[in-house]
């Protein structure tokens, strides 16, 4: 097998600086790879696929008529980062995640940051994530968001940047962790010879963090994973989670309030928990004071949560942070809270309610990519260098119908990674979601390297698993 034909192209490619050329951190592994041969590969990526299927690693996609489970295409050839430059990532997603954090502390209960007119006021309490019934909230350590996944691309040159936050309920870390787990036994002495940070402690970090954020009158704290059920599109990974994490595995009837505190429904009557690590949105936690007809929270929850008798992961009201035109005011709330500027940049957005930016927006459809403030998963997105003009024409309609709904960006050209494709290696785009827990005073813990995700259809730049991605396992190398 060999990498002689692969041509990085005029992208930045993760394992090649030229043709022939790998990076110093990627050339032990293409010495390996092209000691093999193809078929030997190919088997080795069968394997690998089997093994994640045996395993469970699916995911369900919303809408699709089919109905059945999908396998998470992966891809044996596993994306580099040099060690150093994961040192300058892990420090720029750590200031995020304590501004953010500041942040949401501040807009439920000071708001000093809209006094101060450093976001608009109407930004905030016109965006679908900011929950009224959370104004006053004091989650424990003043900590909102414990379990953050990051999205970060790299354009032509190299350059890193944070395309967008997730704080909701972020999800993939189970495909990295079951990722690893395949790598290590496809390619064993690889392993032996680099020296690549492990990632499979992230279970017992997860765990630590919410043993945290219980009650402090608590000795032994409870703790559940609080599930929509079994046709939510990443079940296996809540059943993964809570598995790893040796903790009982809930939906929401089977908790119920009592007494004043939450409690979980068992054989032998009903038993305290201290802490919900929760894999639903914030509209269906609590029917009596969110969405009415949700089946899938528990009644009375928020008051339990009011009172300092549960704690919360993440904190409801996180979603505030996840819409994608307060994640353009990031830089300035890394300043004001922390009087820093951004590490890590975002990527530059243009607001479609300034009537000046919206009309070079609508003048640059063909050129831009326009995102749905308030939408994720790769859905309600127009991607103007591949879009059509009747697709051009329905989005400037819905821009000027609902100006606060969008923002465009300038389209990256996203880097590149070799893939394992009709048995040979090709170029397909690829983005990174590390994950980050917060949930005690300090740093928070940036597990080692992340999600990769890859779009594995030619000249795409949706990764997204339910729009046809797969996955890379990440490794952070240490030693070159």
């Amino acid at each position: 097998m060999s990498f002689k034909d692969y041509d990085p192209g005029d992208f930045y490619d993760e394992l090649f600086t030229a043709p022939g050329m790998p990076r110093s951190a990627a050339a032990l592994l293409i010495e390996r790879i092209e000691s093999l041969s193809i078929e030997s590969l190919i088997r080795r990526q069968q394997a690998a696929q089997n093994a994640l299927f045996k395993l469970g690693v699916t995911f369900n996609v919303y809408g699709d008529n089919q109905g059945a489970e999908r396998v998470f295409p992966f891809d044996v050839v596993p994306r580099v980062v040099s060690g150093k430059e994961w040192e300058w990532l892990e420090q720029g997603l750590q200031q995020r995640i304590v501004a953010l954090n500041c942040f949401l502390d501040d807009i439920y209960n000071d708001q000093k940051i809209l006094a101060d007119g450093v976001i608009p006021r109407a930004t905030i309490e016109s965006a679908s994530g900011f929950l009224p019934p959370c104004k006053g909230l004091k989650p424990p350590q003043g900590i909102w968001c414990h379990i953050t996944g990051t999205d970060l691309v790299r354009d032509r040159e190299g350059s890193w940047y944070v395309l967008e936050d997730n704080l909701r309920c972020p999800s993939g870390v189970s495909y990295v962790l079951e990722n690893r787990s395949v790598m290590k036994s496809s390619f064993p002495n690889l392993f032996k010879a680099l020296n690549i940070k492990a990632v499979d402690n992230y279970p017992g970090q997860l765990l630590r963090t919410l043993l945290h954020l219980a009650p402090e009158n608590i000795s032994n704290p409870a703790v559940v994973l609080l599930s929509p059920g079994a046709f939510n599109s990443a079940y296996f990974e809540h059943s993964f989670l809570a598995q790893q994490m040796g903790i009982p595995l809930v939906e929401g009837r089977d908790l119920v309030v009592d007494e004043g505190h939450v409690k979980m429904r068992t054989t032998k009557g009903l038993s305290q928990v201290d802490v919900i690590y929760r894999r639903i949105d914030d509209d269906f936690l609590d029917p009596t004071e969110f969405r009415s007809d949700s089946m899938l929270g528990i009644a009375g929850l928020m008051s339990v949560y009011r009172e300092g008798r549960v704690a919360i992961a993440n904190a409801p009201g996180t979603g505030v942070a996840d819409d994608k035109l307060i994640y353009a005011y990031v830089p300035e709330m890394i300043r004001y809270y922390l009087d820093e500027e951004q590490i890590i940049p975002n990527v530059p957005t243009y607001f479609c309610e300034d009537e000046k930016q919206q009309a070079h927006v609508l003048s640059n459809l063909d050129s831009l990519v326009v995102k749905a403030t308030d939408a994720s998963g790769g859905y309600g997105m127009l991607i103007g260098t591949q879009s059509t003009p009747q697709e051009q024409t329905e989005f400037a309609e819905k821009i000027k119908s609902n100006p606060r709904g969008y923002i465009a960006q300038p389209t990256l050209c996203l880097s590149r990674a070799p893939t394992l494709i009709d048995r040979t290696f090709q170029g397909r785009h690829v983005d990174l979601r590390p994950f980050i827990l917060y949930g005690q005073s300090g740093s928070p813990y940036v597990n080692p390297g992340g999600l990769t995700r890859v779009a594995l259809r030619e000249g795409s730049l949706v990764v997204n698993s339910s729009q046809g991605g797969g996955s890379k396992d990440t490794w952070v190398v240490t030693t070159e």
